[in-house]
């Protein structure tokens, strides 16, 4: 008990003196104004990053970029390395890949259970690519930006082009499932569903820059900078990560498996070959 109430006493000591400090710091912020500072973080029209060849391009491209090699390069490594030693009773690495693997498989069986093999195989990579797209930003690896002045790589997802594009592509994977299920009649149950990339795309992209512009708020004001940045940034992404990886694989499983369901005719065409056979 005598070392819980020493940590829970240095704990409040702490708390008190970033308190103080942010008290005594007064009310300044910063050069731009929280509108110019929230309207960037939307349309990226300001800090931009030189490229390759001199173009300018959004910082969420690179981050976008970054995303894409690390989760590359840790596939590749986790089949050369780790997947050749799974043993019959799995050690913690190999149990922790095993539930992974199998939550977003029983997903695409629960919700198509009549296609469900490149289903679970895309849910999975969409879903690892929001998660750990979305917790890249607590890293806070910085860029610098063509003005010279660096700024920290953004989510990828928080960029409205490659929210869109995410939507659409997982669009497309239903259209295929559908086209797949019930061949050119599935192209018609899929196009009914008209609005699906528009909602999937903004759900995404606001439910990530929602997160980026509570926390660009708060680090604006700097009496508010010392403590509370750190919970809300981490709270938010977080939650962003697990709630957004979920909702979009399972509206992509829920989708699909209605529009490859065969349809009414196939299956009594299929349940009379079966009874004269």
């Amino acid at each position: 008990m005598g070392k819980h109430k020493k940590g829970l006493a240095v704990c409040i000591i702490a708390v008190l003196l970033l308190l103080a400090a942010s008290l005594l710091t007064g009310f300044h912020g910063r050069a731009e104004s929280v509108q110019e500072a929230m309207r960037d973080a939307v349309l990226h029209n300001v800090n931009q990053i030189t490229f390759i060849g001199g173009k300018l391009i959004n910082p969420g491209l690179v981050s976008a970029f970054l995303v894409t090699a690390i989760l590359l390069i840790a596939a590749a490594c986790i089949r050369v390395f780790a997947i050749p030693r799974f043993r019959l009773i799995p050690g913690k690495f190999q149990m922790v890949l095993e539930e992974a693997v199998g939550l977003f498989d029983n997903m695409a069986k629960t919700n198509s259970p009549h296609r469900n093999g490149f289903l679970g195989a895309y849910i999975f990579g969409a879903g690892a690519y929001i998660f750990v797209g979305t917790l890249f930003e607590l890293l806070g690896f910085e860029a610098i930006t063509a003005h010279g002045e660096p700024v920290t790589l953004p989510a990828p997802l928080s960029d409205v082009n490659a929210a869109i594009a995410l939507g659409v592509l997982s669009y497309l994977v239903i259209l295929s499932g559908g086209i797949a299920g019930n061949g050119v009649g599935g192209i018609g149950k899929t196009l009914k569903e008209f609005s699906l990339p528009i909602s999937m795309s903004f759900r995404l992209f606001g439910a990530l820059l929602s997160g980026l512009l509570v926390t660009e708020l708060v680090y604006y004001f700097v009496t508010l900078s010392f403590l509370l940045p750190v919970v809300v940034g981490v709270l938010f992404t977080l939650l962003h990560a697990i709630i957004q990886t979920y909702v979009l694989t399972m509206l992509t499983a829920l989708y699909y498996g209605e529009v490859s369901e065969p349809s009414h005719k196939e299956k009594k065409g299929k349940q009379k070959a079966k009874a004269s056979a």
